[in-house]
């Protein structure tokens, strides 16, 4: 399967309006985002287990990286309730599953073989932010050569100054909305540009977001 495959081409989906499509597993169902392969694929999916689901045990050959949007995400390394960044690398494996009910955007076989460690994140953390300009707060999730992850809070009103992404960037609103280059995202909207891109980013109301930069070709 191959769904926005092509990354050399700009992206927008509006999660919200994607009908969730049942997984092989029962319980766990998908709205796909971004795919390049059948069940083992380059992907970026919302995911949703259902209360009491499981996921049977399974490696990641090329690297999980997940945030949890609504309830709350168990394996055997702890319970991450929303609000809760994860990276799990190469080689790693896990036995997913949640006991209320949990959403998460995940993004699966996209890390090198030179990232190694495990990552838990709570991004509820003060500590982790800091303003970055006039109604702007970053918080700094992951940064390594091959990439380099966020989260941006925008107040009401926020209007940046254009940028240019020369290794490409990607934006998923996890609350509010924003206008990013041409693309306009309202909650669970997702957006990938290509290399050299020039953004400007607004939003009206405020946002939330994740942002990733520095990963496409």
């Amino acid at each position: 399967m191959q769904h926005n495959a092509d990354l050399s081409r700009p992206a927008i989906m509006h999660g919200n309006d994607i009908a969730w499509v049942a997984s092989p597993t029962p319980g766990i169902d998908r709205r796909m985002l971004e795919r390049d392969g059948d069940e083992v694929a380059r992907a970026t999916s919302l995911v949703r287990y259902a209360q009491g689901s499981r996921f049977p045990a399974h490696t990641h050959g090329a690297g999980e990286e997940f945030l949890v949007l609504d309830g709350v995400f168990s394996d055997e390394t702890g319970d991450f309730p929303a609000g809760w960044y994860v990276r799990n690398p190469p080689g790693s494996h896990h036995s997913p599953a949640s006991r209320p009910g949990a959403v998460i955007l995940v993004k699966l076989r996209q890390m090198p073989a030179e990232e190694t460690a495990r990552l838990r994140l709570d991004t509820h953390d003060p500590a982790i932010w800091r303003q970055t300009g006039p109604g702007i707060e970053q918080a700094s999730l992951f940064d390594a050569p091959w990439e380099q992850v966020s989260l941006l809070r925008l107040a009401a009103g926020y209007q940046g100054p254009p940028e240019t992404w020369p290794r490409g960037a990607e934006f998923f609103v996890i609350d509010g909305n924003a206008v990013i280059g041409s693309a306009s995202l309202a909650k669970h909207g997702w957006a990938r540009f290509p290399a050299g891109s020039h953004l400007a980013i607004s939003s009206d109301a405020g946002a939330l977001m994740y942002r990733k930069t520095g990963h496409l070709p």
